[in-house]
Parts: C-alpha cells; sequence; structure tokens
C-alpha cells in the first residue's frame, strides 16, 4: 500500500459525515499553514498567503491569494457528503421488546449493501444553553458498533434473490438494543445519547445522525491494485482537492478548492454548490483584496474549474451498461466526464485545456460518457458554474459499485487525480 492508499484511507476513516469530513480537512489544512477565517467576522488578507473559511460546518472553502498585483482564477470543487441512512427526529421504535430507530434514507443508496453489516452513527448533537439563538453543538463519532439492519431469512422470503424491492420504511429500520422490562421506553436512544455526552437528556434539543459501515478501508487484488472502502464517493475528490491546494507552488491569482455539502441530495442548500455561497466568497476575497468587482467578472471569463466527482468504471460482467466508445477502467487514469444535456459540466475547450495537462505531464486520462438508452448521473460542476460564470469541466476517479456501502477504485488512480489536480493549480 503506497503512501497515497495510506492517505486517503486515513481520511476516509476520519470523515464518518460531512461535519468530520470538514474537521480533517481542516486539521490538514492547519498542519499545512493555513489559517482559518470565521465567515461571521471581518477578514484581513494579505497577498501570498493561505487560507479557509468552514460553512454551517459540513462545507468548506480553502484558497491561495497571489502575489500582489497578480490576477487569475482557478478553482477545484468537490463535495463531503455521501449516501447514507439519517435518523429522524424522535428516532426510538419500540417493537416486541426490541429497540429498533427511524431512519430515512440520505441520497441513492444501493440498499441491499447495508444490510447486516455492523454500524455506527457521527454527525452531530445540540444541546441548550442559555442563549437560545446560540446552543451548543457537540461532534460525535461513536466509532464502534452500534447497529445492524438485519435481513429477512430467505426461508421466510424466498424471492430475496428474484429482485427483491427494499422498502425504506419498514426494512431498513436498524436494530440497536434490546429493551427487556423498559419495553415501554420511548427515550432509550435519547438516554443513551445523554450518557455518551455527559450531559442532561432533557437539554439535548436536537441532532443530525447519520448511519456509516465501521469496517475499514483496504487494498486488495492479485497484485494489490485495488482499494476497497465506503466513501470512496467522494472522498477521493475531497482528498484530490486539498493536496492540489496545500502543494501549489505557483503564486499568480487566486486559487481555491471548494468543498460544498448535500451534493448527493441536489445541492440546492445554503452550503451546497447551487447556491451563492461561492460567488459570495468570491466577491468577498477580491474586495478584501482590493480588487474590483470588474475584474474579478474578468477574471471568471478567463479562469477554470476543475469539478472533481466519481465516474463509472466499464464493470467486467455488465460491459453492455457501458457506451460503446468511451469506457474508462479502473486503473485507467483520470476520467473526463461528458454529457451533451450538460449534466457533466464541460466544453470542447474544457476537455482539450485537461487533456494537453495530462499529456504535458504524463498523467493517465480517460473518457466517460452515458450510454445514450440509459439517464445518467450529475454532480455539481453544472450548478456551481451557473451560478459562478466559469469554464469548467467535470473529471474524477473511476469505481464499480458507485453508492454502494462498499466501493471500489483502482489504487493508482487517486495519484493520477491529486497529480491533475496539483499541476492545475501550479507546482
Amino acid at each position: 500500500m503506497n503512501q497515497t492508499t495510506k492517505e486517503l484511507l486515513n481520511l476516509i476513516q476520519n470523515s464518518t459525515s460531512p461535519y468530520h469530513t470538514v474537521a480533517a480537512s481542516k486539521k490538514l489544512l492547519l498542519e499545512n499553514g493555513f489559517t482559518e477565517l470565521k465567515p461571521g467576522s471581518d477578514w484581513a488578507l494579505a497577498p501570498e498567503s493561505k487560507y479557509f473559511v468552514t460553512v454551517f460546518d459540513s462545507s468548506l472553502f480553502a484558497f491561495r491569494t497571489g502575489r500582489k498585483g497578480t490576477r487569475g482564477l482557478k478553482i477545484a470543487a468537490a463535495h463531503t457528503d455521501f449516501p447514507c441512512f439519517r435518523l429522524k427526529p424522535a428516532a426510538e421504535v419500540s417493537t416486541q421488546g426490541y429497540g429498533t430507530l427511524n431512519v430515512e434514507g440520505y441520497g441513492g443508496m444501493i440498499v441491499s449493501t447495508w444490510m447486516d453489516r455492523p454500524l455506527s452513527l457521527a454527525g452531530k448533537v445540540v444541546t441548550r444553553t442559555a442563549d437560545l439563538f446560540k446552543p451548543e453543538t457537540h461532534l460525535v463519532d461513536f466509532k464502534r458498533p452500534l447497529l445492524t439492519m438485519a435481513s429477512l431469512a430467505i426461508h421466510m422470503n424466498r424471492e430475496v434473490n428474484d429482485g427483491y424491492k427494499w422498502n425504506k420504511q419498514k426494512d431498513v429500520l436498524p436494530l440497536a438494543t434490546m429493551l427487556g422490562q423498559d419495553s415501554k421506553d420511548k427515550t432509550f436512544f435519547q438516554k443513551f445519547l445523554a450518557q455518551e455526552l455527559g450531559v442532561k437528556a432533557e437539554d439535548i434539543l436536537s441532532f443530525e445522525l447519520g448511519t456509516y459501515p465501521v469496517e475499514e478501508g483496504c487494498t486488495f487484488g492479485l497484485k494489490d491494485e485495488f482499494i476497497s472502502c465506503g466513501r470512496l464517493d467522494n472522498l477521493t475528490s475531497v482528498m484530490g482537492c486539498l493536496k492540489g491546494i496545500m502543494d501549489c507552488t505557483d503564486t499568480e491569482g487566486l486559487k481555491v478548492a471548494c468543498l460544498f455539502d448535500n451534493e448527493e441530495v441536489g445541492s440546492n442548500t445554503k452550503q451546497g454548490a447551487d447556491s451563492l455561497v461561492l460567488n459570495n466568497l468570491l466577491h468577498r476575497i477580491y474586495g478584501k483584496l482590493g480588487l474590483s468587482q470588474e475584474a474579478l467578472y474578468e477574471d471568471m471569463a478567463n479562469g477554470f474549474m476543475l469539478s472533481v466527482d466519481v465516474a463509472h468504471a466499464l464493470h467486467p460482467n455488465y460491459v453492455d451498461k457501458c457506451d460503446i466508445t468511451n469506457k474508462p477502467l479502473l486503473g485507467g487514469g483520470v476520467v473526463l466526464k461528458q454529457a451533451c444535456s450538460q449534466s457533466y459540466a464541460g466544453d470542447a475547450e474544457a476537455v482539450a485545456v485537461v487533456k494537453g495537462l495530462c499529456e504535458a505531464n504524463h498523467i493517465p486520462c480517460q473518457l466517460f460518457v452515458n450510454r445514450s438508452d440509459i439517464k445518467g448521473g450529475s454532480t455539481l460542476g453544472s450548478m456551481a458554474s451557473a451560478l459562478t460564470p466559469i469554464r469548467t469541466m467535470d473529471i474524477g476517479v473511476a469505481l464499480l459499485a458507485m453508492h454502494s456501502a462498499r466501493e471500489t477504485m483502482g489504487a493508482a488512480d487517486q495519484d493520477a487525480l491529486q497529480d491533475l489536480i496539483t499541476v492545475f493549480f501550479g507546482k
């Protein structure tokens, strides 16, 4: 296992919710000399300096200012969230002595892959304080198996292997405890949270907690050439953007790494790519650097953004699901994702720029386009570039089993992705 893979798996292990992804990213940035800014405070920015700001705890924007008098704008963007099951409020469900939890699906996951796995919980819990407008937020990750979504035995569901349709309200309620004599306890989870946090149960006002598989990621293959892990979508891209902005040595103009939340549910949130958060940030940075609004508009017109999210690899058992001429493979390098519908951002010039960067720096790359009769996915690039008009190209590493509880990628592709983003920013 090479150093790049070790760093990626370490980030994933510590990024068990969007809030933890931001916390892990902050730690890396601080270790690499970046200064944290507060969104609700006045900023004093200097040339040739490194900063980051978090937005509502689950999005993060890191940027490097260039030498005084230089201009230019380069952006690389990824997302911090991933499909999972999240707890509903008043989550406790008591059934014949069993204590289960009421959950809902976040994003489009492959439900069957979540069954019968040891699951933990991570996110945040908010408790009462004297100031009603400033409750206390606790970042929590229990880091141990707490739950499982138990399948019904095949003897009771003989058709399970013939294409069973999972009911997300009934079939996936995770088993949490046996209640015994407390079978009518409607607050058993609230009490558990209170005990874990060392607070009073009545002081817990709300929580945002999601499930995640506790098994760690690993490499596999006869040549150790694959990575198996949860949350490769999209922490591969988060790692790539962080490494690119940290390793950048170019001092021309502004470089920005954007880690948005809520891509898996459409991005149309206050901290998502389909909002004004990036546009506002750029206006604020340019203003604090003494640059005009006209300068920003000029730099947008001449700038470039990489929208970094995972791509579909050709599946050896389902070759017919792939386009007949564009067939990305695991280990084949960075994938350039295209769609004439513009569900993936890009145009001929954008493709040429990224291909040129890859060729000039000996970085392997390949192309992805959906089969014409299969509706594909989308990502944040088209939305972000519609609100902040800048030439954009969608790229990423190729995956098998995207949105499974455990996905597969080629280990070498992370090196290719990080190399591309680093040379894009300038090194």
